[in-house]
């Protein structure tokens, strides 16, 4: 089995939302880099309790010459955070972004959106 078998995305999407969603805010980020913020649950709120809950998300970029870049991670500690995370990143060099969460009832989930 391979990676890209494991992942799912908006087409398998159920009950809950898991597809980890972006919102890119350019030029507002410290020094004027942009932030890009991850969301898992924007529409309905995803479950934040011990057994079930968000993981992690994870954000990387694409260059316009095809180089996979990471460009952060975060955990989350279930009841206590919620699954949202800001990036403060440079996009002028990137071509496509691609977020992935792991939610620990449901796996693995990835979005991506091109620049």
């Amino acid at each position: 089995m391979k990676i890209c078998e494991v992942y799912k995305t908006a087409e398998s999407e159920g009950k809950e939302k898991h597809v980890p969603q972006m919102e890119i805010m350019r030029g507002q980020g410290k020094g004027g880099k942009d932030i890009v913020r991850v969301v898992v649950g924007k529409e309905v709120p995803h479950p934040n309790l011990v057994e079930h809950h968000i993981v992690w998300a994870q954000l990387v970029g694409v260059k316009q010459n095809g180089m996979v870049i990471e460009l952060g991670k975060v955990n989350f500690t279930p009841v206590y955070t919620d699954p949202v995370a800001d990036f403060h990143v440079n996009l002028s060099d990137l071509r496509s972004l691609i977020a992935t969460e792991y939610c620990n009832i449901h796996g693995l989930w990835e979005n991506s959106v091109d620049l």
